[in-house]
């Protein structure tokens, strides 16, 4: 049974919990520039926790492919009042972080936010996890390579799955020599991997359990479903509730999504199908 620890509340992962996401970038591949105010970020948050919602994943950096690379101060800028906004509106909030840079982390940290969602896993700033083993809290780590401008052209692996589970062992171990303790894997679909390759790797994701460690999935409305069947990340809904039950079939304790309501309904489903 996993558990993390979020500001010394237990949360326990044996039935799975949904991350909402809110983005305040200009440039998101589906709700870039959606959130005008803090007003309408605190009704996003308000209904995300309202539908079910256990986590909330705030990001001010673009990682989609050929995103635009910002500055430290402008992701900064970006990140930390909305950080404000939501801890003050909602106390005992378990608020991640999605940033790679240490001194991004570091301040959302200092203003309230409880756990880091990092997509480089501590490749990008070699300062992150000594940071994370520092404060004791919990990190999500994800496979990808390159940065998020060059990671279209990283898509060659001798064997995909076993190269995915072979990094986690070298982060994870790195991670656990800072002291790490609550550690989170995501396969990182969509990051230098082909959209075959993504198929591939969810279809597996469940050897990636051989670290017995929990698993985010984070597949909502990606280009994995959109492309596939030629509509547009606003179209993506039907099909990302599909994968979503996979992401539960092949061992996701967590779901990484924009549409926490629907999400909340396939682990209901889920539960009734498989639950002991």
């Amino acid at each position: 049974m996993h558990q993390i620890n979020c500001s010394g509340r237990l949360i326990d992962l044996s039935t799975p919990r949904v991350m909402g996401i809110v983005n305040v970038t200009p440039d998101s591949f589906y709700d870039g520039g959606k959130l005008k105010s803090d007003r309408d970020v605190l009704t996003q948050v308000e209904q995300m926790l309202n539908d079910g919602a256990t986590f909330i994943d705030v990001g001010g950096y673009s990682s989609r492919p050929d995103g635009t690379d910002i500055s430290v101060d402008e992701e900064l800028r970006r990140v930390i009042p909305i950080i404000d906004a939501i801890t003050n509106a909602f106390s005992s909030i378990n608020l991640s972080v999605d940033s790679f840079r240490e001194s991004v982390i570091k301040t959302a940290l200092d203003h309230g936010a409880n756990l880091v969602n990092d997509i480089s896993a501590g490749l990008l700033d070699e300062k992150v996890i000594p940071l994370v083993g520092e404060r004791k809290v919990p990190y999500i780590m994800m496979h990808m390579r390159g940065t998020p401008q060059t990671m279209k052209s990283l898509t060659q692996y001798d064997d995909l799955v076993m190269d995915v589970n072979h990094y986690f062992s070298k982060r994870i171990a790195i991670a656990r020599s800072h002291g790490v303790n609550d550690i989170i894997i995501d396969a990182g679909y969509g990051f230098a991997k082909t959209i075959p390759q993504n198929y591939q790797l969810l279809k597996n994701q469940l050897q990636l359990a051989t670290h017995n460690l929990p698993i985010l999935s984070g597949v909502s409305r990606k280009s994995m479903i959109y492309k596939s069947l030629d509509i547009t990340a606003q179209q993506a809904l039907n099909g990302t509730s599909a994968l979503h039950m996979v992401c539960l079939q092949q061992g996701a304790s967590i779901l990484r999504v924009h549409d926490v309501k629907e999400a909340m309904e396939v682990i209901q489903l889920h539960q009734l199908l498989y639950k002991k």
